[in-house]
């Protein structure tokens, strides 16, 4: 008798911004369509804001290409995103691991899907990695960043000796301060 064939499951973990999502889902798409099960991760905040802006339908995927949330661990009055992200940074990392750790357990034990292959996370996701290590599955980890951002990332010492990093005035305040 031969053996049934597998799919490969790919747990995708973008930052919770839209300049994260967006180049993730297309990664994820594109893991799809090659035949791996996917389980794209939002926080609870995103989760609840696409199911508000687009409906139930929204979030409801195919079979093999599922949407989860995890809390991101900030309380429910913050605003969350782009207007608070020193707060949503320091967050993720505190409050995530239990959540995704109990995620990717049920993701596992679910006989309506094929056991988790390995995680896809944002760079920035640092806490996956330590329950992708708990867990033995491989993790691979997707920058997102632009051309220009990238360009930056490569010119930053030539850029530090220009004056123009680090950043000055408000957004430097505002961004990088003590809360």
């Amino acid at each position: 008798m031969k053996p049934v064939k597998v799919k490969p499951h790919a747990v995708c973990v973008p930052l919770p911004a839209q300049g994260h999502i967006n180049p993730m889902l297309k990664l994820a798409k594109l893991l799809h369509f090659r035949g791996f099960h996917i389980t794209f991760v939002h926080t609870e905040f995103n989760y609840q804001r696409l199911v508000s802006s687009r409906g139930p339908e929204s979030v409801k995927g195919l079979n093999d290409f599922r949407f989860e949330s995890i809390p991101d661990g900030l309380p429910p009055d913050n605003k969350r995103g782009i207007l608070d992200l020193p707060a949503l940074c320091r967050s993720m990392p505190r409050n995530c691991v239990v959540p995704f750790h109990n995620l990717v357990r049920m993701l596992n034990s679910s006989p309506d899907m094929p056991p988790v292959t390995c995680i896809i996370s944002d760079g920035v996701m640092s806490f996956t990695l330590q329950v992708a290590q708990d867990l033995g599955i491989p993790e691979l980890v997707f920058f997102t960043p632009s051309a220009c951002g990238f360009l930056c990332y490569l010119y930053y010492e030539q850029l530090m000796e220009r004056g123009y990093f680090p950043l000055k005035g408000i957004y430097t305040a505002y961004f990088f301060s003590s809360p």
